[in-house]
């Protein structure tokens, strides 16, 4: 049964990018849970930090009610980009900013998209005066009037280059991009789920054959998957952005489903990629190697924020496996 908390939170999976020093990491994670005098704040939790060495990035699953997510948001920014000098970073997944993205997602049925994106504008425009130098691009809900999805943005904006040209980039809010904070990303949408799957290669070319195959503008594609093929650990991974959608559109009743507002929406499951996935490799005789979601489904991150907020539980991350649900 959702509770009264429950019907008001957002999620913000905020991507940094820092992996190999943990202490940073933790360091923005922990200004995520403490307000600025040094004591713990209220109503909000990360339930979750995944962390990639190759890729040099971090996913940190922030989760609070509407009114306070914004601020403690803005405490994990500052303290990343205190902290990470994009002069200096090196990593396989392609990024742009110290703070690379930072998406809002409305969990709670009283919560709509617009509200998360009235959000998401302030949380840009108070970053970059708060933090002189960084700069923002807006996508989703946020990016009103035009709505543009994250995948045109990044597209748009350089993002899968080697190396980003900062210097032709036009941020929607704050200065031209510094090569010292980069640029960040700050948008909205229904819940977008990250599932990699690690197939048995180093053939990157062959990863990308499969990546084209299951994305949602292909023929065939999965719907709502955006995804890119790299290299990791020795093999290739398919990483897949798994967007929501509309129910009335996945065409698939099975698939998990959640309300945002008046409005129903449905994410493909993971076993459904992998499997896909695994399909599309052994038809050149290459297996699977396992499969990681980077945090949660939609109704999983729902269930444990209103698990460790019921609780009082703002480091969810370092104590999950022993907090009775």
């Amino acid at each position: 049964m959702t509770t009264a908390l429950g019907r008001h939170l957002v999620a913000c999976l905020l991507n940094i990018s820092e992996a190999r020093e943990k202490d940073v990491v933790e360091k923005v994670a922990q200004a995520v849970i403490t307000h600025q005098h040094g004591g713990k704040r209220k109503g909000v939790t990360v339930l979750n930090i995944f962390s990639d060495h190759d890729y040099n990035r971090s996913v940190l699953t922030v989760v609070a009610g509407i009114e306070i997510i914004g601020e403690a948001v803005l405490s994990a920014s500052e303290q990343a980009f205190s902290l990470i000098d994009m002069t200096a970073h090196e990593g396989i997944h392609p990024c742009m900013g110290a703070v690379d993205l930072v998406p809002f997602y409305p969990l709670g049925e009283e919560v709509s998209l617009e509200d998360c994106a009235k959000e998401a504008r302030a949380v840009g425009t108070a970053l970059t005066e708060r933090v002189k130098g960084t700069s923002a691009f807006f996508f989703g809900w946020a990016d009103s009037p035009l709505y543009r999805g994250l995948a045109f943005r990044r597209k748009e904006l350089g993002w899968f280059r080697k190396v980003p040209d900062m210097a032709v980039v036009r941020p929607d809010v704050g200065p031209p991009p510094t090569r010292r904070y980069g640029l960040t990303g700050i948008g909205v949408s229904p819940y977008v789920m990250n599932c990699n799957v690690t197939i048995d290669t180093q053939d990157v070319s062959l990863g990308r054959d499969v990546a084209a195959s299951i994305r949602e503008s292909s023929p065939g594609g999965i719907p709502g998957v955006q995804v890119i093929a790299l290299p990791h650990e020795g093999t290739v991974e398919i990483a897949c952005n798994v967007e929501s959608v509309p129910d009335s559109t996945a065409g698939a009743e099975s698939w998990p489903a959640f309300r945002v507002r008046d409005q129903t929406f449905c994410h493909a499951p993971a076993s459904l990629i992998t499997a896909r996935i695994a399909e599309l490799a052994g038809l050149q005789g290459v297996r699977t190697r396992g499969t990681a979601l980077v945090g949660f489904t939609p109704l999983e991150c729902k269930r444990l924020a209103e698990t460790a907020l019921s609780q009082d539980i703002g480091h969810f991350w370092k104590v999950v496996h022993g907090v009775r649900m």
